[in-house]
C-alpha cells in the first residue's frame, strides 16, 4: 500500500498566466438580483465567492477568487416573497391565468436567452465547482434538452386535458391549475441541471418561484437573470441570495411559502418543513440523502461491473446523489475485483477541469478533503487499507481518489454519504448482508446488481424494488433518461421527478363540473368557442 499523503510533490495548479485564455472568466462583482421584474441594484454587503481551483502566486496555492453576490437579508427576502405572492395573487395573477400556450412562448423565449449566455455558464461551471469541460458542456446541453422535453410534456398533458368528460349525467372537464409560490433549492452539484429540473416545471404550470441560489456554483446563473427578466412576468421570478439560516428560515416561518423544492440532506429538510406553521398546507417535492450500494456477485462479469463501478462511484469525483458510494463484493472474486478496480482508479487522470481527458477535479466544498481524511483514518484503524497507489493524497482541494478495502459494517465509510472521491468496498459471503444493509439503511434510492444469472438475479429484484426506487442491472445508479420516475424511499425523497412526473408535482387537478341538459352544454359551447376562459378549452397546442 502507498500512503499518497506522503507525496509532496504532486500538484495540478498552476499559475492564471499558464491557463488557456479561452478557458480564463472574468471576476464578477454581482451587484444585482431580480425581484419583481427589475434588476435591483445592490449596496449592502457582499458575499466573496471562491473557486475550488487554486492558482500559483510567488511559489504558492491560493484560492482564485471568482467574485462577489449580494448577501441579501430577511427584510430582501420577504420584499421577493411580497412580489412572488403578489404575481400569483391567489391565482389571480397574470402568470397563473396565462394560458398554456401563453407560458410555452414564455419559456420558450427563455431558452433562447439562455443559450446565449453558454460559453460563460459552461467555463462557470467549471471554476466554480469542478466539473469536467465535458461534464459542464453535459449539465447545459442536458437542462435546455430538459426545458424543451418538459415543454413537449406540457403540451402532450394539455392535449389530454382539451376535451370534455362525461359520467353519470354530469359532464366536466379536467386540467392541472398551480399551486402557489414555490421555494426552490437546489445542490451544488448540479447547480444548474437539478435546480432547473424543480424551477422550470413549476414555472411552467403557473406557479411562481423565489429561486434561492446554492452556496456553491452561484455566479453561474448571474448570466441568465436578465433572460428571466425578459422572459417572464414581473414577479413570477424572484432570486434570493445569502445565507439559508438568515433568509430561509424566516420565510418559512411565515406559513406563505406553499410548495418547498429542496434537493439537499434530509436533515435540512426536515428543519425547513417543521419551521412551516401550516404544514397541511405545504406540498414538499423533495431529492435528499443516498447511499447506494452495488452488489457484484461471482456471477458478475468483472469487466463490466468494473467498469459501471468506476463511472458510477467516481464521476465528478462522486459527488452526485445517484453516485454508487458503496460496493458489496462476493469473497471468491473480491481479490480480483479490487485488483482491476483499483487500476482502473489508477489510471484516472487528476487535473483541472479544462485539460484534456481529465476525469479528477478540485472539491468545491473547504471541508471537504479534511472529512475524508477523517473517514480513511477511521477505515485504516479499523482495519481497511488503501489499496490503489496514492490514493488518498491531498493538496489544497484536490484528493486523488481511494479504494478502501476491506471496509467493515463498524466504520464511518460503511454508513455515512461520503460525496466525494472514496470508493469503500465491503467482502461479503451471503446475499442476505447487502439486503440487511438496504433493509437497515435510513435512505432508499437505488441500487446496482451486476451478476450474469437470472435467477439470482431475480431473486435480487423482487426484494430490492420494495427497498429503493430504482434497481439498475449490470450497470451504474443514475437518474437519467429524464423522462423516469426519479425518487426514493425513507430519508431519500419525497415526491416523484421525471419529465412527465415533475409537471404532476407542481400542480393539483380541478375541474369545471355541470349536470347534462341543453341549457348547460349551451353555455358551455358558448364559453369554448368564444375563447371566454383559459381553463375551459379545446384548444389543441400544436
Amino acid at each position: 500500500m502507498t500512503n499518497a499523503n506522503s507525496n509532496p510533490t504532486f500538484s495540478v495548479f498552476k499559475s492564471e498566466n499558464e491557463i488557456p485564455e479561452n478557458f480564463r472568466v472574468p471576476v464578477i462583482e454581482q451587484r444585482e438580483y431580480l425581484l419583481n421584474g427589475q434588476l435591483v441594484t445592490w449596496s449592502g454587503e457582499v458575499t466573496d465567492i471562491y473557486s475550488s481551483v487554486h492558482v500559483l502566486e510567488n511559489g504558492q496555492t491560493v484560492r482564485k477568487r471568482l467574485g462577489s453576490i449580494p448577501n441579501i437579508t430577511s427584510k430582501e427576502a420577504f420584499e421577493a416573497l411580497d412580489a412572488a405572492e403578489k404575481a400569483y395573487n391567489n391565482g389571480l395573477g397574470e402568470w397563473p391565468q396565462m394560458s398554456v400556450e401563453g407560458r410555452i412562448k414564455c419559456m420558450q423565449k427563455f431558452v433562447f436567452l439562455m443559450l446565449e449566455q453558454r460559453d460563460l455558464v459552461i467555463r462557470l461551471l467549471m471554476w466554480e465547482i469542478g466539473k469536467t469541460l465535458a461534464d459542464a458542456t453535459k449539465e447545459f446541453d442536458r437542462t435546455v434538452d430538459y426545458i424543451n422535453d418538459t415543454i413537449d410534456a406540457l403540451k402532450d398533458l394539455d392535449r389530454e386535458s382539451s376535451r370534455f368528460q362525461q359520467a353519470e349525467g354530469t359532464i366536466a372537464q379536467v386540467r392541472r391549475v398551480p399551486l402557489g409560490v414555490v421555494l426552490s433549492m437546489g445542490p451544488f452539484n448540479y447547480p444548474l441541471n437539478e435546480i432547473f429540473t424543480t424551477l422550470i416545471p413549476a414555472l411552467l404550470m403557473g406557479n411562481t418561484i423565489l429561486f434561492k441560489m446554492p452556496k456553491h456554483g452561484v455566479l453561474l446563473h448571474y448570466p441568465l437573470l436578465k433572460a428571466f427578466q425578459e422572459a417572464f412576468p414581473a414577479g413570477a421570478v424572484n432570486t434570493l441570495y445569502g445565507k439559508g439560516a438568515e433568509i430561509i428560515a424566516p420565510l418559512m416561518e411565515s406559513g406563505r411559502i406553499n410548495v418547498l423544492a429542496f434537493i439537499g440532506s434530509s436533515k435540512v429538510a426536515n428543519g425547513l418543513k417543521k419551521l412551516h406553521p401550516n404544514i397541511n398546507r405545504l406540498r414538499a417535492i423533495l431529492s435528499l440523502d443516498a447511499k447506494n450500494a452495488a452488489i457484484v456477485t461471482n456471477n458478475a462479469n468483472l469487466d463490466v461491473a468494473v467498469s459501471e463501478c468506476l463511472a458510477g462511484s467516481l464521476s465528478f469525483n462522486g459527488q452526485r446523489c445517484t453516485a454508487l458510494k458503496l460496493i458489496f463484493v462476493q469473497k471468491e472474486i473480491a481479490p480480483a475485483f479490487v485488483e482491476k478496480f483499483s487500476a482502473a482508479v489508477s489510471n484516472l487522470k487528476a487535473g483541472l477541469p479544462w485539460e484534456k481527458d481529465v476525469k479528477i477535479t478540485p472539491l468545491p466544498e473547504p471541508n471537504k478533503p479534511a472529512y475524508l481524511q477523517g473517514c480513511l483514518q477511521d477505515a485504516q484503524a479499523k482495519g481497511a487499507n488503501v489499496i490503489n497507489p496514492n490514493g488518498g493524497y491531498t493538496n489544497e482541494s484536490l484528493v486523488i481518489p481511494a479504494v478502501v478495502y476491506p471496509v467493515k459494517e463498524s466504520m464511518r465509510l460503511y454508513h455515512e454519504e461520503q460525496f466525494g472521491p472514496l470508493v469503500p468496498i465491503v467482502p461479503f459471503d451471503s446475499l442476505e448482508e447487502p439486503l440487511k444493509y438496504q433493509i437497515e439503511a435510513s435512505h432508499g434510492m437505488q441500487v446496482s446488481i451486476f451478476s450474469e444469472n437470472a435467477e439470482e438475479v431475480a431473486s435480487l429484484i423482487d426484494p430490492f424494488v420494495n427497498l429503493v426506487s430504482r434497481v439498475n442491472i449490470n450497470c451504474q445508479a443514475q437518474r437519467g433518461p429524464d423522462v423516469f420516475p426519479f425518487t426514493g424511499r425513507k430519508d431519500s425523497a419525497e415526491g416523484t421527478l421525471s419529465v412527465f412526473d415533475a409537471l404532476r408535482s407542481f400542480s393539483i387537478r380541478a375541474l369545471v363540473a355541470t349536470k347534462v341538459t341543453e341549457s348547460n352544454k349551451q353555455l358551455l359551447n358558448g364559453i369554448v368557442k368564444d375563447h371566454k376562459s383559459n381553463f375551459l378549452s379545446t384548444d389543441y397546442i400544436f
